[in-house]
């Protein structure tokens, strides 16, 4: 789980790749259908100008584009599986991390948001600033990451474990 290759690749379990994969082919089969027939209705109603129906079509048209584009790179780059343990103890992909966040104990999972159902626990990317300060760190490691105020946030690794979800 420690290859990242830039932050390119994303760790999902392969009920969320399967989740994702047809959330995809719905957006871009059915779906696209579905909004250019909305369109077109829009359309016949006359001047494009003043008809709202038609700018909300054509501005959900473009979410859901960008929604496509970002399903197809995430499921293009996507390791999927049991996050397995690190052979030698530090936070990869797929870990759940137990540290103390300034002086608060706190569990998270390491990861993709879109693994969806993380057992009530908060997930945070690896490029998040958490994510980022503890990837690749081991239980007893002291680190600190710059908080979006500027502020200093010391954190240190208490337990990594495999997720199982």
């Amino acid at each position: 789980m420690s290859e990242t290759t830039s932050g390119s690749v994303t760790w999902l379990t392969q009920d969320a790749y399967d989740r994702l994969k047809a959330e995809f082919e719905h957006l871009s089969g059915p779906g696209r259908t579905e909004l250019a027939k909305r369109i077109e209705q829009a359309r016949e109603e006359g001047d494009l100008k003043e008809n709202a129906g038609y700018h909300a079509a054509k501005e959900e048209q473009g979410k859901q584009e960008l929604r496509i584009r970002q399903l197809r790179h995430l499921l293009e780059t996507a390791k999927v599986g049991e996050a397995a343990p690190s052979a030698s103890g530090e936070v990869t992909l797929g870990s759940v991390v137990t540290v103390e966040l300034a002086g608060e104990e706190m569990r998270f999972l390491l990861g993709s948001r879109e693994v969806g159902d993380a057992g009530g626990m908060d997930v945070y990317s690896e490029r998040s600033p958490l994510g980022a300060a503890v990837l690749g760190r081991k239980p007893g490691d002291e680190v600190s990451y710059t908080a979006p105020s500027g502020r200093q946030i010391p954190v240190k690794v208490h337990k990594v474990e495999p997720f199982s979800g």
